[in-house]
């Protein structure tokens, strides 16, 4: 018999980047009790990834829960970027509403779209919170139209549109019923969760059944696989049957080991829990996300949406050069294989494959966020190796043409670079859909674009429009191919020799062109060390020393005046990368090099590739 179990509210909040909701959950945790009234506590405390912390941004959904009056609110806190929507789409089986955080200022963005579809497919009740109302451009009234209009487009039922709206500022702490008060705590929000979120519902009495929504993995435990119990109960020590709705091969029968619920930000291990409980099970080593475990009398598995396929992919390789070996941990093809494979312990949305060389393994994700956020991660963990530029993932139709994936690009650029930015992404393959004025004197360009066409564009756009473009996408679909595209306009500049750079050879190599070495660095041969305005590649010698004719003339290097190289960072290496580079990757440098070092070899095979498309 189905029961409502009124004690459990589980609740997702998701939103666009930075629109706040990692700050609002902070305030949620604060404001329950979670923290003793002496501790410290930092910063956006779920954000627990180094990488998160320093960007701002959330990579993995994660996991809390609060009690208020007597029932217990988990709350699942999502991230926003596209690249990571494989994340939202999962969690949102766990939960049976949806708090969607708007920025008051600029209102629904391109992500608010992505997340709120994915909830309504769903048919989940949503909250809608407006944040940031305490900004001085706040325009909050305004905001509750641009909702509701997002609401009736992405087709929102009279259930639906007569969601309740909170205000709040979860900087501040603050939330209120009223668009003109500030209100004085987030008890507001709390009531509205109550209220608008219907309690988690399921047969008490029947088969176990626990649908497994994402996956944590502990170097102690191995992998821990969280979901809901949608019907019975589940406890320690008792047998169940894995199963998959996408794999009906799959049955497997295990035996739940330990098991955990969420308090506030800790894993606390339980005897057993009820329906509407989200649970941590750990000691099922074959445990993946979209799992069912069943009670092996009534083997059921639940539906699940399958995972969004990776766009675009690119080679991590062993790295071979002159230098390899000198700055890593982990340099060899096991390491690297060993950790690629044990990444896709917890991403879902990536993919590893072997090639034909066991020094090179294909590696498929989301987006370039996506894969440079691993590529990070392995760095600071001390590997030591070599990524190919990202090339997207080709498809073919059911008339054997050749498909692409196509981005919805939303760009919000000050009125006088709108000309550059339109020009650029139509060279790009990219198609204006629509140009009208945004918030703040801006106005905004949306595009439909091939994936490709992104790929190394971030870097120029900041440049064509100052640092004040506002760039978003979201993954559209596959459509045809669109021809062919030209990346970049400038060439390399390449060392000739092995050696350390001098001042000397730097001053005559930066008139060519932006350096990105300075002095008493060590370079090798086949290393990219500046751009040539022009399209050739040009080979420079900066490890020359000016030859001495007398002694007196020596000092005068001193005088030679150099510009500061260019210090490019990880996603900026990436977007600059041609097709025949690759970026050398260790936990202290990251080094632009041909793929092919050797100079002769490599004009070798740069006319056999011309000979071969001449053809």
């Amino acid at each position: 018999m189905i029961e409502s179990r009124d004690d459990i509210r589980n609740v997702a909040i998701i939103a666009h980047v930075d629109h706040g909701k990692t700050t609002l959950v902070d305030e949620l945790l604060k404001q329950s009790g979670v923290f003793a009234a002496h501790q410290e506590v930092v910063e956006r405390v779920m954000d627990s990834n180094d990488i998160e912390r320093e960007r701002g941004i959330t990579i993995l959904s994660k996991n809390t829960a609060v009690q208020y009056k007597g029932t217990k609110i988990n709350i699942i806190d999502t991230p926003g970027h596209a690249d990571f929507g494989g994340e939202v789409e999962r969690v949102l089986k766990m939960v049976n509403g949806v708090i969607l955080v708007v920025d008051a200022f600029e209102g629904p963005m391109p992500q608010t779209r992505f997340v709120l579809g994915k909830a309504m497919e769903l048919k989940l009740p949503v909250i809608v919170c407006i944040n940031k109302v305490d900004r001085p451009e706040a325009r909050p009234k305004e905001v509750i139209d641009e909702v509701l209009e997002l609401l009736i487009d992405l087709g929102a039922d009279d259930e639906q549109l007569d969601c309740p709206f909170v205000f709040a500022s979860a900087k501040a702490g603050t939330a209120s019923l009223d668009a003109d008060d500030e209100g004085k705590d987030m008890t507001p929000l709390f009531e509205t969760i109550l209220s608008a979120i219907p309690a988690p519902t399921g047969d008490p009495e029947g088969g176990t059944q626990v649908l497994i929504s994402t996956i944590d993995y502990n170097e102690y435990v191995g992998r821990i696989g969280v979901g809901k119990v949608d019907n019975g109960k589940v406890s320690v020590n008792q047998e169940v049957v894995i199963v998959n709705h996408h794999d009906p091969d799959k049955i497997k029968k295990v035996k739940v080991s330990k098991l955990y619920e969420f308090d506030g930000l800790e894993r606390v291990e339980v005897k057993e829990a009820g329906i509407g409980s989200i649970v941590a099970i750990s000691g099922i080593a074959d445990i993946h996300i979209g799992d069912t475990l069943c009670d092996p009398e009534h083997v059921e598995a639940i539906p699940f949406q399958k995972i969004s396929e990776p766009t675009i992919s690119m080679n991590f390789i062993v790295n071979d050069s002159p230098f390899a070996g000198q700055e890593g941990k982990y340099v060899t093809s096991r390491h690297l294989r060993d950790r690629l494979y044990r990444e896709l312990n917890t991403d879902v949305s990536l993919r590893v494959e072997d090639t034909d060389t066991t020094e090179a393994f294909k590696v498929s994700g989301r987006g370039e966020l996506h894969l440079s956020v691993l590529i990070e991660n392995m760095r600071r963990e001390g590997y030591e190796f070599a990524v190919s530029k990202a090339e997207v993932i080709y498809h073919q139709d059911e008339n054997g043409k050749k498909t692409e994936p196509m981005e919805l690009a939303y760009v919000d650029v000050p009125e006088e670079f709108s000309g550059s930015v339109i020009e650029k992404l139509s060279t790009r393959k990219g198609e204006l859909l629509n140009m009208g004025a945004a918030s703040g004197g801006y106005t905004r360009l949306e595009f439909r674009i091939p994936s490709r066409g992104l790929i190394g564009y971030r870097g120029e756009f900041m440049t064509d429009t100052k640092g004040n473009g506002i760039l978003n996408t979201i993954f559209e679909g596959y459509a045809p191919f669109k021809g062919e595209i030209s990346y970049r306009k400038q060439g390399s500049l390449i060392s000739f020799e092995t050696g350390e750079s001098v001042t000397y050879g730097l001053f005559n190599a930066q008139d060519r062109g932006p350096l990105f070495i300075g002095p008493g660095e060590k370079v090798y041969a086949g290393m990219v060390i500046g751009e040539n305005p022009k399209q050739e590649d040009i080979e420079l010698n900066v490890c020359k020393k000016k030859q001495l004719t007398n002694t007196r003339a020596s000092g005068s290097d001193d005088a030679l005046k150099l510009t500061p190289p260019r210090l490019m960072s990880l996603e900026q290496c990436l977007e600059f990368i041609g097709t025949d580079e690759l970026l050398e990757v260790t936990p202290k440098s990251l080094r632009i090099r041909k793929k092919i070092l050797d100079s002769t070899a490599r004009k070798r095979a740069a006319i056999s590739a011309q000979a071969k498309s001449a053809q």
